[in-house]
């Protein structure tokens, strides 16, 4: 026999439940602040001239560590005696942190076999706690080092930072679902978010503001690549001035490698207009480098401008959110006016705006927030403002993406709902039966449309009639390919082999399409007709001897044809002409036949 464990009361199955999720936050904090002291220990063993013993190596790594949750950082040891506050965040090493923490929420938000599931609230609250308990416990340790944290830092940006983490894994943990929203929400909120249509439009302005800021960043970083071509010579002289041994230049390189998505926005911020600051002193920005710039040697910061007037190179710059305004109106006209749709489903223009001009919003929001991240100080005096100030470049992106965007989405709309002379969007199913609005000046393309749909009447070798073009998938002009539909090339061989009475190529026909589907077509021969039918009934009555009922029916004349000729040649053509003539008279069932072997339709005696 087995002996089973007693069950736990669901009261300590939660603190379970509770005391697993806070583990595993103190895992993941642990496991990136590992991770981390690994890599710069290993660079300190490396270094021939190290500054300070393993104790100072670790109080940098947890220093830099807690940097990359957003905290700030002071060094207390400066020639002039002040201390130098370092605020810009590699963002690149954000990325660990903050996947990392989201995973632990995820996991242990998520249900296991045979164990209990916290709640959603318990486990973000344990798994933040578990990770900020060892954030704590970083920062009391890097307090005697050469980096030490600003104490008010860590409330935030890195409690909010983590917090952040933890609920995006809570929230991918229950599927990741658009509502409902908690209970102390505003009503108003609510109804609007449980309506299906606030939801589509609200996720559609969602991507469509990533889309937009990640284009954004994509043209800055391709900004700074073209800048640091022109200036290689330069940035190779800064990168072999920096360090003499190979250790010493691995580390500016991984610290060069961590700031390559600070750089990309910083050309995006460039390409916007506002630019950004090189100290407190000057700005750069497309129309060109203004003050003296307090540029420190470090090879990225060789793709800054040169000071005087821009070049129309550098005006170039512009196309760069003029571009990012484009593709956030396309992805809003890809939902407001999708090509498999009918036309009466598409948005309507105050949508379309309303939308795009919500993306735009978002667009502008999140560039505001990755520009005020990507900048901050990097000392007390000309480099105590470094980088783009976000509360310029945030709304500058929302002026580009919204003056461009808007009016480029209602006419990408306009576009894609254009019916005449435009065979995909008449290809569209329509609601209702509506039909077809183009002039008479479209026979060519009505006759390639009846080409596509059937193929040449000659490839129909089992009689079934022409097949009828699938509904609801279009048949775009530039590629005929991605719909199965045949090209006029491929309907012209088509045609030919079906007049050559040869087989028909591949694609020709409609069962070549992945989505065809036969269907059973009635025969078009007259056997359910009316007539037939009822030629069929009187036969079988006149052979039954008088059983069936009668049945006011007509024989047609071509059943009274074939009913002499199938008469034996002994039987008198006199006994068949009036049941022939007369097919609804019905002789008893008792009564005897005037005629001893009568003939029916078949030719054979009737059973007395």
């Amino acid at each position: 026999m087995t002996e089973r464990s007693p069950m736990l009361p669901p009261e300590r199955t939660r603190t379970l439940a509770l005391a697993s999720a806070f583990l595993r936050g103190v895992a993941a904090a642990g496991l990136g602040l590992g991770s981390l002291a690994v890599l710069v220990t290993v660079l300190w063993i490396s270094s021939p001239y190290p500054d300070s013993g393993p104790g100072g190596a670790l109080r940098a790594a947890a220093a830099v560590w807690l940097l990359a949750h957003g905290a700030e950082l002071v060094r207390p040891d400066t020639l002039s005696g002040v201390p130098a506050p370092v605020g810009v965040v590699p963002l690149l090493l954000v990325a660990g942190p903050v996947w990392l923490a989201h995973r632990a929420a995820r996991d242990a938000a998520e249900p296991e076999e045979g164990r209990r599931r916290p709640s959603q609230a318990g486990a973000f609250c344990a798994v933040t706690a578990g990770y900020l308990l060892v954030a704590a416990g970083a920062a009391a340790y890097a307090r005697d080092g050469a980096l030490r944290v600003v104490p008010d830092t860590l409330a935030f940006p890195v409690a909010l930072v983590v917090a952040g983490a933890a609920a995006a894994g809570v929230w991918t943990a229950a599927g990741r679902p658009f509502g409902p929203l908690p209970s102390w929400s505003p009503l108003v909120l609510q109804e609007a978010v449980a309506r299906t249509l606030f939801r589509d439009r609200a996720e559609a302005a969602c991507r469509a503001a990533a889309v937009g800021a990640a284009v954004l960043t994509g043209g800055g970083a391709l900004l700074v690549a073209v800048a640091l071509g022109r200036n290689a010579a330069a940035a190779q002289d800064s990168f072999l001035a920096l360090s003499g041994d190979w250790s010493g230049r691995l580390a500016v390189l991984l610290l060069a490698v961590s700031l390559v998505p600070n750089a990309a926005l910083w050309g995006a911020a460039y390409g916007l207009g506002p630019g950004f600051a090189l100290g407190t002193g000057a700005t750069a920005t497309p129309l060109g480098l203004t003050g003296t710039p307090a540029v420190p040697h470090f090879p990225l910061l060789a793709a800054a401008p040169d000071q005087g007037p821009a070049t129309p190179l550098n005006w170039a710059a512009l196309a760069v959110p003029a571009v990012a305004a484009l593709a956030l109106a396309w992805c809003v006209v890809r939902r407001a006016a999708p090509a498999d749709a009918p036309r009466a489903q598409a948005w309507s223009p105050r949508e379309t705006v309303l939308v795009t001009g919500l993306a735009a919003l978002g667009c502008g929001a999140g560039t505001a927030l990755l520009t005020g991240l990507a900048g901050g100080p990097l000392g007390s005096g000309a480099l105590a403002a470094f980088g783009p100030v976000w509360w310029l470049a945030g709304p500058a992106a929302l002026a580009w993406t919204a003056g461009i965007g808007v009016p480029a989405a209602l006419l990408l709309r306009l576009w894609r709902l254009r019916e005449r002379g435009w065979a995909w969007r008449r290809d569209a199913d329509a609601p209702e039966g509506a039909a077809d609005t183009g002039g008479a000046d479209d026979g060519e393309d009505a006759e390639d449309a009846e080409d596509v749909r059937g193929g040449a009447a000659g490839n129909d070798v089992d009689g079934v009639p022409e097949a009828v073009e699938e509904a609801g998938k279009p048949r775009r002009w530039w590629a005929p390919w991605r719909t199965g539909a045949p090209s006029d090339s491929t309907v012209q061989e088509n045609q030919a082999g079906a007049a050559a009475g040869g087989p028909a190529p591949a694609g020709g026909t409609p069962e070549d399409d992945p989505g065809f589907e036969p269907y059973d077509f009635l025969p078009t021969d007259p056997w359910h007709e009316k007539e037939t039918r009822e030629a069929r009934w009187a036969s079988l009555k006149r052979g039954s001897g008088g059983l069936m009922a009668d049945f006011p029916a007509r024989i047609p004349a071509a059943l009274r044809s074939e009913e002499t000729s199938e008469q034996p040649a002994d039987a008198k053509p006199a006994a068949a002409k009036p049941a022939a003539a007369k097919p609804a008279e019905a002789k008893p069932a008792d009564a005897k036949p005037a005629d001893p072997e009568p003939a029916d339709a078949d030719g054979r005696g009737a059973t007395p």
